[in-house]
């Protein structure tokens, strides 16, 4: 690919996209900052008052709880049912192995619009009311692929000889698996419950079919965009969301580097006796 190597070709393409992933985000931060209903060039001036505004707002501040509620419940889950199938998966010999991975990884490729439709008929069929209860499985359902891939990646990387040496001094498996593996994989498994809990956070499309009557947040703001007085708030609060989202991103990819580097790392020479 003699085309990319060429310095002029490779900083053009960065340039045009931190152009298309950053002006977006600061062209909102500009209307969330303009002392006006109407968002258009010139700005009408500054103020913080819609961020004042919108910690105010009762029924977004409970939506923004529900989405937390409903992210944590079911990241906590997504990364405990990857974790248990990431080790099924490298550690253990089991018939009808790649059929279980394709399943679990089924999630990556089916459009959450035909999935939502599929869980909101499946729930109706067993007479399960919608609430957050459904809509956090959904999340778990979406979740798990990621975390799954993440903690196959960090095994991969982890050295078995330590378990081998651990069961040849007596422990049990699962003994191993609780003082040796987890405590190694635990950045992995912090970072897929990251990822894990922004996917869950951010999620629309599950969430606005198989919502009861406590909206989380991203059906709440689209419901408020129509009003055109309250949609400065929205945007202060979509600042703040992308900057949490965004954060925890970036802390979620250097758990998971440092995880890697752990796991490849070399062992330090033993000491000589006497020296």
């Amino acid at each position: 690919m003699p085309s990319l190597r060429r310095p002029g070709l490779l900083g053009l393409y960065y340039a045009v996209l931190l152009v298309l992933l950053y002006v977006p985000i600061g062209v909102l931060f500009l209307f969330s900052v303009n002392d006006a209903t109407v968002f258009g060039f010139p700005l009408h001036g500054l103020t913080a008052h819609w961020y004042r505004d919108m910690l105010r707002n009762a029924e977004l501040l409970e939506s923004l709880g529900s989405s937390a509620l409903v992210a944590v419940g079911s990241s906590l889950t997504a990364t405990a049912l990857g974790t248990l199938a990431a080790i099924a998966l490298l550690r253990f010999k089991f018939g009808g192995k790649p059929g279980f991975l394709a399943v679990a990884l089924m999630p990556l490729l089916v459009p959450f619009l035909i999935l939502g439709v599929a869980l909101l008929i499946l729930f109706a069929a067993l007479d399960v009311p919608r609430s957050l209860w459904t809509v956090g499985a959904a999340h778990t359902v979406v979740s798990m692929p990621y975390t799954l891939l993440i903690v196959m990646a960090r095994l991969v990387g982890f050295d078995d000889h330590l378990e081998e040496a651990a069961q040849d001094l007596g422990a049990s498996y699962f003994y191993t698996l609780r003082r040796v593996v987890l405590p190694l994989i635990a950045p992995a498994m912090l970072a897929a419950w990251l990822v894990a809990f922004t996917i869950s956070f951010d999620e629309f499309v599950l969430a606005s079919f198989l919502i009861g009557r406590s909206p989380t947040l991203p059906v709440f703001l689209f419901g408020q965009l129509r009003f055109a007085n309250r949609f400065p708030q929205v945007l202060a609060l979509a600042m703040l969301v992308m900057l949490v989202s965004l954060s925890l991103v970036v802390l979620a990819e250097r758990l998971q580097r440092l995880g890697t580097g752990a796991s490849l790392r070399p062992p330090e020479p033993a000491a000589e006796n006497g020296s």
